[in-house]
């Protein structure tokens, strides 16, 4: 850390200070500690550079901003890192920080476990739209298995309850977005008419229990 400073200060020009800090904690970066799911270590790691990069950072003050950022837990492994490396080594890049933080917080083993429950993913009891979310933050840990629209579609797809899939697979789509919107549409419809046929069903056995008065 103290090398990652002392680089910062040496970037000054005329006494004129080049600290960009100020403007990158204006987008409110998260801080991070520990995660239990993956998917929280990379979205912190996806909202830093995103407030690093908005604030235009050079290599060295993205490194520095986003230490940061870190405590307890995740500050521990900084410091566990940056104490095995070798006293001379160069200052460490964003690149590296980046593959070094993934390594460490979202592990192969999780990636995997979280890779077979995208492949397993079925819509069930969600509306569609919770199902659609649910996609997209599994699918983020099966890239290759989503790398183009068409295969987006076909995973949507099969994940679906089977009377909506067969009503969406009589149609083509031109992009994924388009499927979802359809598959919102007519999923919307459906519990519509399930609550309606609810309804009716329930007014029926009422009427059919109420008491009859004997005739005078």
């Amino acid at each position: 850390m103290q090398t990652l400073v002392q680089n910062q200060q040496n970037q000054q020009v005329g006494g004129a200070p080049r600290d960009k800090r100020g403007e990158f904690l204006k987008g409110c970066p998260p801080v991070f500690s520990h995660a239990t799911d993956p998917l929280e270590a990379d979205d912190w790691l996806c909202a830093v550079e995103k407030q690093l990069n908005i604030a235009q950072c050079d290599d060295q003050q993205k490194v520095l901003y986003a230490l940061g950022q870190l405590q307890g837990e995740a500050q521990d492994w900084w410091e566990s890192f940056e104490y095995g490396c070798p006293a001379n080594a160069l200052p460490v890049t964003w690149q590296e920080f980046r593959e070094n933080f993934r390594s460490y917080h979202i592990p192969e083993g999780l990636i995997e476990l979280k890779q077979e429950e995208f492949r397993a993913l079925k819509q069930g009891s969600m509306f569609v739209a919770e199902y659609h979310d649910k996609f997209a933050q599994l699918s983020r840990y099966a890239p290759n298995e989503v790398a183009d629209d068409a295969d987006k579609q076909r995973h949507f797809l099969k994940g679906l309850y089977d009377g909506l899939q067969l009503q969406l697979m009589s149609n083509t789509y031109p992009n994924f977005q388009t499927l979802v919107n359809h598959a919102i549409v007519i999923d919307n419809k459906h519990k519509e008419m399930e609550a309606k046929k609810r309804r009716l069903q329930g007014l029926a056995s009422g009427s059919n229990t109420r008491p009859r008065t004997n005739p005078q």
